[in-house]
């Protein structure tokens, strides 16, 4: 597929995250370092920091919905990052805005903070498989969202490898099922798609400075697709973006500290 020339225009459909570690301050960031054009549609504004979510205030389904096509109706869109949702009826408001669209879709499944608050409800989790998961190009699940959403264990690469193949059979393009907390030196994300898996590996960097890590490949992984790369390459350029924000985060708050954002 041919790169395009212009900005890719990217959709991110998100929270906000006060400490701007993750959520929309983390996509925003992400996409326009790799050259693309970020929009947004906030889903929640969160009062957060590196130490964790203290609140979360939900934005109104319609007003998501509203900020979507006011997006696409006059700007247009080249692809969609999906991040945290929150609730059912935005679930639903979003898969209906979209169902038109034929553009990538990358849908982060986001269920809990790295701190471990819930951002995910169980309505909006079973709404999220059967409404948004079906329009997904990737999905990019942790070890335990991978386990949530298969509804089987995740202890090893070899249970993300099988959960991710059930996963594909619910109906996404494919699932890219990242290893990142499950035990081991090395980490390995394998994507699983109908024609077949492949695995990426990389050494695991030791530092608690991982805020956002998810949202920022998610993202990474959506201005890809939205600049015309294809799906492997796409991965491999947003991993290597991960992995640099990783190395060179600037040390801030005193908990899970975010990435340094820097162009590739």
């Amino acid at each position: 597929m041919t790169v395009i020339d212009r900005p890719a225009r990217i959709l991110i459909i998100a929270g906000s995250d006060s400490g701007g570690g993750a959520g929309i301050q983390a996509d925003i960031k992400t996409v326009t370092c790799l050259g693309g054009y970020a929009m947004t549609a906030v889903t929640a504004i969160t009062v957060q920091n590196t130490l964790g979510v203290t609140g979360i205030h939900g934005i109104p389904a319609e007003v998501v919905a509203a900020q979507m096509r006011a997006c696409i109706d006059d700007i247009g869109v080249d692809a969609v990052k999906i991040g945290m949702i929150g609730a059912a009826d935005t679930v639903v408001a979003v898969a209906e805005v979209l169902a038109g669209l034929r553009v990538p879709i990358v849908l982060d499944p986001v269920m809990l903070a790295k701190g471990g608050a819930s951002l995910l409800d169980d309505d909006a989790a079973q709404a999220l498989v059967a409404r948004l998961l079906p329009l997904a190009t990737v999905v990019t699940p942790n070890s335990p969202e991978l386990a949530a959403l298969a509804g089987s264990a995740v202890e090893d690469e070899a249970d993300a490898l099988l959960a991710a193949q059930e996963l594909l059979l619910q109906g996404p393009g494919a699932v890219l099922a990242k290893g990142g907390h499950l035990p081991g030196d090395r980490i390995i994300d394998w994507l699983v798609t109908r024609g077949g898996n492949t695995a990426f590996t990389s050494d695991r960097i030791e530092t608690r400075h991982t805020h956002g890590t998810g949202c920022t490949l998610a993202s990474a992984l959506a201005c890809g697709l939205g600049q015309g790369l294809a799906l492997e390459a796409a991965v491999v350029r947003a991993r290597a973006f991960v992995a640099q924000g990783i190395a060179r985060a600037p040390g801030l708050g005193a908990g899970h500290g975010p990435l340094g954002f820097y162009p590739l």
